[in-house]
Parts: structure tokens; C-alpha cells; sequence
């Protein structure tokens, strides 16, 4: 959900979120940067590809041994990292599967298209990524609804309306979709859980496209190629469930993939509900050619998380 396209400051918001939180205590989190090392390659088939992304492991490893890793386990892209740090990614022949963008202070999933008011300044925070994408090759830009308040910091001012809110991120989006259709980059639009909020960074109470159909009624009505969805199994588990039923359903709708373990948002493991294997299957039947992000918040070492979560996904 998921570094600001410009500055990195996606992974900056998402690091401040998990140490306001005191993520590392309420988690119970074991992380260490001599974390055992990967002895080779954990994706065998490939055929899934996959990618980690960055601010979950920020806290462990720099963006070199993050690289390291990525290239041990056999992932080909470090998403979601800040642009500062491409040129990293490329002398590791690593890619970044998908940008973010800079909105400024504060998440980047707060303010967004369903906001009048923040218009001019989410097409511009939009409008830089897609460019610094294009440059790099990154094929994916990440993007969101917003709040539905409409004073985002003042959860009790009025709020928009859902329907509302569709009119307005499809008039906003046809400001920007030319562009990136222009440019060949595909924004993608992400649903996120408004029902856990025990932690800024596993759910997002407040958030305006919190159920498939809503953001997809937004893609539809905008009717752009390039903007289609961020499927986040874990936030549709969440609020939607259905999974394997609504991927075959969506088919090429879906422009991106996240991970993580439910509940909780932890490790892809035998202590959470979601069957990833099948549903990674699900995707390669109807077609799908883009990455999978592993996006889950380590609780034990991060490495071995990594390790199980990648093998798991590689069918």
C-alpha cells in the first residue's frame, strides 16, 4: 500500500507510521540486520514474478543487502522504494515494480482523487512519478482514493459521499490518465481494509475505496488502459474475501499484486487464514503478467519470513 515517486517519502510515512506505533514492540518483532544469510535461490519456477517491498524491511536491511536478498531469493524488483535509491536497484539488475508518490507530509493514501481540493496537487504528485517511471522503466504507479473526510485531519468534518467520491476520482483521474497513457505507465488504483485499527499500517479507517467494486466502478468509469487495480489479497480478505473468485472475475483489470498474512498482517505462515498457492494459481490462469509484492510486516526474522513467503507464491 502501499516511497513517494519524487523524494521517497511513501517509505519515510510508512517507517514514521510503524515507529509511532511502536510497531517493533506491539508486534513482537525479532529483527536483525545478521539475519542468516540465503544459501540460493528459493523461486524455482518463476513464474510468478515477484517483488519486496521496500518499507517493510527497511528497519532491517539497507537498500544494498535488501538487493542482495532479492537477488538470493530469486525476486527481480524492490518496489516501492524511494527514487533515490534506483540507481541501487540497477547495479543489483533489479528493477522497481512499482513507484510511489510524493504528497507531501503525511501518507500518501490520505489525500487523494476523491477530494476536489487535492486535485492539483495529487495530478502533480502523479504526474512526476509516472515521469520518473517511465525513465527507469518502472511499470506501475501506485495511487488511491483518499479519505472521505473531507478535512482528512479532522475525522469528524463532513464527509463525501461514496458516490460522490466516484465522481470526483473519475473527473480527477481523466485530468492524468492521457498522461500516463502517453508515458505507458498504468496507475494502480489500491482498495484498502478500513476494519483493523490497531495499527496505522494494517488498516486505514477512513479510507474512501475500501471494497473492490467501489475502485473498480471508479476504473470503469474512467475507461483508461492505464489505470486499473491494486490488488492487495490481504485488504480484500479483509473487507471482500472471495478471493480466487474475484481475480478470475477481474482478470486484466488487475495491474498489481500485494501480499501479507491475515490477521494481522504478518508473515505468509500456518498462523493466518489465507491459502496463497491456490490463489497464485488463480492468477496465472487468467493471464497475469505482473509482479506480486511481498508486503507483510516481519514479526520474526525477516529473512526467513521472506524465504517462506516467496516459495510459498512461486507455483
Amino acid at each position: 500500500m502501499g516511497g513517494r515517486a519524487v523524494s521517497g517519502g511513501e517509505g519515510m510515512d510508512r517507517r514514521e507510521a510503524l515507529r509511532a506505533a511502536g510497531a517493533g514492540a506491539a508486534l513482537g518483532a525479532v529483527v536483525s540486520t545478521n539475519s542468516a544469510t540465503a544459501t540460493g535461490e528459493v523461486i524455482r519456477k518463476g513464474r510468478i514474478r515477484q517483488s519486496i517491498v521496500h518499507w517493510c524491511f527497511e528497519s532491517s536491511w539497507s537498500t544494498a543487502r535488501m538487493c542482495d536478498i532479492a537477488r538470493q531469493l530469486g525476486c527481480s524488483s524492490i518496489e516501492l522504494c524511494p527514487p533515490t535509491e534506483w540507481s541501487t536497484l540497477k547495479k543489483h539488475g533489479l528493477t522497481c515494480a512499482l513507484a510511489g508518490i510524493d504528497m507531501g507530509k503525511g501518507p500518501p493514501f490520505v489525500r487523494g482523487f476523491n477530494n476536489p481540493k487535492f486535485h492539483g496537487q495529487v495530478v502533480e504528485a502523479t504526474r512526476k512519478s509516472i515521469d520518473a517511471a517511465a525513465e527507469f522503466g518502472t511499470p506501475c504507479v501506485i495511487s488511491f482514493t483518499g479519505y472521505s473526510a473531507v478535512d482528512p485531519d479532522d475525522p469528524k468534518s463532513p464527509h463525501i459521499s461514496s458516490d460522490q467520491g466516484i465522481r470526483n476520482c473519475v473527473k480527477g483521474y481523466k485530468q492524468i490518465v492521457g498522461y500516463a497513457e502517453k508515458r505507458k505507465v498504468t496507475l494502480a488504483l489500491e482498495m484498502l481494509n478500513t476494519r483493523e485499527d490497531t495499527h496505522p499500517m494494517k488498516g486505514h479507517p477512513g479510507y474512501q475505496g475500501d471494497h473492490v467494486d467501489y475502485v473498480m466502478e471508479i476504473i470503469n468509469q474512467v475507461g483508461s488502459p492505464r489505470l486499473k487495480l491494486l490488488f492487495d489479497i490481504y485488504h480484500v480478505q479483509i473487507m471482500d474475501g472471495d478471493v480466487i473468485r474475484r481475480i478470475k472475475a477481474l482478470g486484466g483489470a488487475i495491474a498489481h499484486v500485494h501480499t501479507a498474512g491475515n490477521p494481522g498482517r504478518g508473515e505468509l505462515d500456518d498462523r493466518q487464514e489465507i491459502q496463497y498457492p491456490p490463489i497464485m494459481r488463480a492468477l496465472l490462469e487468467t493471464g497475469y503478467k505482473g509482479y506480486v509484492g511481498q508486503e507483510f510486516i516481519p514479526t520474526g526474522d525477516p529473512l526467513k519470513g521472506l524465504q517462506q513467503a516467496v516459495a510459498l507464491c512461486d507455483v
